[in-house]
């Protein structure tokens, strides 16, 4: 069975090679890697091959004596978002050795006298992930960077994101003589210009995490502005009426800033949010909401939700927020796709409440509650605190009657 040896060479310099990584490659005949990995063993008279796609890695291998031995070289470490776990499972037939190495993380860290046991991992090289949301809610975050998400386009988005004042340490050519390190604010480091691959080690004292056991998050959570929210209070009571499962999946009409949207993401971990909303302002505080608090079971529908909610699956509770109008027609469409669908509707005018209990009134197969939430925050005055009102909201609940 023909040996390969998947080797880690660590950050790059031939000195950082385990002993091990380095007597596989001395046992080896023919070596496969990127120009710059090669460059250290040109000279020993073994059979060199330039390339780091697997295709061509596999058919180089199956062109392989018997008798022959073949090292892969992998930047790094092979168990670290390596091209190791690809490589293997290619070569079925092949009996496959990995050889760790030191990781950039580990290098990295250790070169800024820091520990990393404590830091939340982020590859932005070649991967869909949300830095913004690791940085909001972790304090050390190591991020890899590729591509077009380099170091200072990577920091544009924290910064757009609120966080420009973190502070951002990139390394760049890491073990290599034109080595460099360079400390800043993300603010300061969007402003420079580094090289694709880099890495980063951003710092967050004041990081927030968001896993809550109870609904009803406080407001300044959120990203905000003059678009408008339901407000802590009655979003708790409106997440209590609504009731919704872990797998459920659910229509936020009328979503807003996203508030209710990113609540119920959250206790649907293993459902579906479908937040509909036609205010492109508020469309795009959405998807900054949706990035800021990682919930990827989140999906922001622009445009009308009377023509969106015809082609989505069917829900098993909606809240509603705002209709533009079109409530009835929407709930006809929501109860075409499951009669059973818990539906919450909030209201702050009486036309509204009056077109909820007419709509209800004439489906007897339904029944109706209404709360009327009203609810006051203290504001400080000197030495003191006056209650200040805020608009009081219908929070009306529907249920299909048992049989």
């Amino acid at each position: 069975m023909l040996q390969v040896n998947i080797v880690g060479i660590g950050p790059g310099n031939p000195e950082l090679l385990t002993a091990a990584a380095r007597q596989a490659i001395l046992n080896s005949n023919i070596l496969i890697g990127d120009k710059r990995m090669l460059a250290a063993f040109a000279d020993e008279g073994k059979a060199l091959y330039d390339t780091i796609k697997t295709s061509e890695i596999v058919e180089v291998i199956q062109k392989a004596q018997a008798t022959d031995e073949i090292a892969v070289l992998v930047s790094g470490d092979v168990g670290f978002f390596s091209l190791a776990k690809t490589i293997s499972g290619k070569l079925p037939e092949c009996k496959c050795t990995r050889y760790c190495g030191i990781s950039s993380l580990v290098y990295f860290a250790s070169k800024l006298e820091m520990s990393w046991d404590d830091a939340k991992i982020v590859s932005m090289h070649g991967r869909c992930q949300n830095l913004e949301a690791a940085v909001a809610h972790n304090e050390k975050v190591f991020s890899l960077t590729g591509g077009d998400n380099s170091p200072q386009r990577l920091c544009q988005t924290l910064c757009e994101h609120g966080l420009g004042e973190v502070m951002v340490y990139v390394g760049e050519n890491l073990s290599y003589e034109n080595e460099k390190i360079t400390c800043g604010t993300a603010e300061e480091i969007s402003k420079l210009s580094f090289p694709s691959l880099s890495v980063m080690m951003v710092l967050n004292d004041e990081a927030s995490a968001f896993e809550y056991a109870v609904h009803g998050l406080a407001d300044d959570l959120f990203m905000r502005s003059k678009v408008p929210m339901t407000k802590q209070e009655v979003r708790s009571v409106s997440m209590s009426k609504l009731q919704p499962k872990a797998t459920d999946i659910i229509y936020d009409i009328g979503a807003g800033t996203g508030s209710c949207s990113i609540e119920l993401a959250l206790l649907a971990k293993k459902g579906k949010v479908y937040a509909f909303e036609r205010n492109p302002i508020a469309v795009e505080l959405l998807g900054k909401n949706k990035k800021l608090f990682a919930v990827e079971n989140l999906e922001v529908m622009p445009g009308e939700a009377l023509e969106n909610i015809k082609a989505m699956p069917a829900p098993d509770c909606v809240f509603v927020g705002g209709s533009g109008g079109d409530l009835q027609e929407m709930l006809d469409i929501i109860y075409s796709k499951n009669s059973a669908c818990r539906v919450v509707i909030n209201a702050i005018t009486i036309e509204t409440l009056a077109e909820v209990a007419s709509y209800y009134n004439a489906r007897k197969d339904y029944e109706l509650e209404v709360v009327n939430v009203f609810a006051a925050r203290s504001k400080k005055l000197g030495s003191y605190n006056l209650m200040m009102a805020q608009n009081p909201v219908y929070v009306m609940t529907a249920l299909k009657k048992e049989d």
